[in-house]
């Protein structure tokens, strides 16, 4: 276990607010770096309250520390453990009960003395497992839990099936997903995924023992509602997206489209590079993954730049018609359509996809109703239409100093829920 200590920074740093609610908040998370959109909004949210003049605990399994969490207010206690992606005999059985990650997050529970402090787990699924149910249920520190994925209803996490390449309409954990064969892997695979389910819902009492839930999307929270406690409290938080001062883009200038996230099936990156390659649009794909060579031989005339870095993958945005989003799976709120919206370029994505509510059809986006190269075809070719919009809406939204607030908000209301 790495304890990173709290550091005096060269740069004084401002804190916006003088009374909060909250002292201490201790974040969960699989991973201390952005390894995914669950990552970034743990670490953003952590950086958000420090600044704030919150004291933050920051623990995670795996990973080097971000330089967001370099501030004198956070403190970063890492594992050093191997993500379940790294593979191997040893991870896969600490994805099933990960019984040393449980005993250092108590041992870090016990060393909180603020009378008023929080604890919110924003991932578990990756590397901590479902061994930090229990935890989480004898700590005396309410606990406000973020649905960036479906783990705690889903096996695979996604309730898609990889094999059908279709969402999946099977109710979790019953017959029909027990006898399937829905896993992207072997299935054995599958047979580890319920495994795991399995303790999660006994042993680990997730998520029964839930009481303050935060949920991403409208489309997200009647797909897991009816899978969470019903005395649970539901809160309604969009991810933050970070401050562009910036005007917005005039995309009607702008030509071709763009693809952002990993080239894979579900991702639908080789069905958006036959739907613009039907109509000769441009297309650029960032990203890289096991399709990258599919959408390489379905679209020759596509460009594929593999991973670029944040700042460069914003231009690329910012210099597009539109931002394509042709994920198979229903998603919780990609961060780059909130990104992409935000700057005022528009958005083409499945109406299946969750936080598509954001898109306001014919002005910011185009939906689309079903997953063909024919029906994307013809919304890439419908987007020569769309006016310039205004991005406000969007921005307040999404904006970090709202989230802040939200978050606030919450911490408060479990914290009265919790203590009176």
């Amino acid at each position: 276990m790495t304890i990173v200590p709290q550091m005096p920074q060269a740069l004084p740093v401002q804190k916006v607010r003088t009374a909060l609610p909250v002292e201490r908040v201790v974040i969960v998370s699989d991973f201390c770096d952005i390894q995914g959109g669950q990552a970034k909004v743990a670490i953003e949210s952590a950086r958000l309250l420090a600044q704030a003049g919150c004291k933050v605990t920051f623990f995670a399994a795996t990973g080097t520390p971000d330089a967001l969490l370099d501030h004198p207010d956070i403190r970063v206690v890492t594992l050093n453990h191997s993500p379940l992606s790294a593979g191997g005999f040893a991870a896969a059985l600490r994805g099933l009960w990960n019984a040393r990650a449980a005993q250092a997050l108590a041992g870090v529970l016990a060393e909180i003395t603020e009378p008023h402090a929080v604890l919110h787990v924003h991932g578990f699924a990756k590397a901590l497992s479902p061994a930090i149910g229990p935890v989480l249920r004898k700590s005396r520190l309410p606990v406000v839990f973020t649905l960036h994925e479906y783990f705690l209803a889903c096996p695979n996490g996604g309730f898609y099936d990889y094999q059908s390449h279709q969402i999946c309409q099977r109710r979790p954990m019953g017959l029909s997903c027990l006898t399937a064969h829905c896993d992207k892997n072997l299935p054995s695979h599958k047979a580890y995924r319920l495994v795991r389910q399995a303790l999660l819902h006994s042993l680990g009492g997730l998520p029964r023992n839930l009481r303050h839930i935060i949920y991403l999307a409208d489309g997200q929270r009647r797909r897991m509602e009816p899978h969470l406690p019903t005395r649970a409290q539901l809160y309604h938080l969009p991810n933050p997206v970070g401050a562009d001062n910036r005007a917005p883009v005039a995309a009607s200038c702008n030509r071709g489209f763009v693809f952002v996230g990993r080239l894979s099936r579900e991702k639908g990156a080789t069905l958006f590079a036959e739907a613009a390659g039907a109509i000769g649009a441009p297309a650029a794909f960032i990203g890289d993954g096991p399709d990258a060579d599919a959408v390489r031989k379905a679209n020759p005339a596509a460009e594929v730049t593999g991973w670029l870095a944040p700042g460069e993958v914003r231009e690329r945005i910012a210099n597009a018609r539109a931002l394509v989003l042709p994920s198979l799976w229903i998603e919780c709120q990609p961060l780059v359509m909130l990104e992409a919206l935000s700057m005022g370029v528009p958005v083409v994505a499945g109406r299946w996809v969750s936080g598509t509510d954001l898109i306001e059809e014919g002005v910011s986006g185009i939906l689309v109703d079903r997953p063909s190269v024919s029906a994307f075809a013809d919304a890439l070719g419908a987007v020569s239409a769309l006016p310039d919009f205004d991005p406000a809406t969007i921005r307040a939204a999404c904006d970090p100093a709202r989230h802040l607030e939200g978050l606030l908000k919450i911490y408060g209301d479990a914290l009265i829920s919790e203590t009176g």
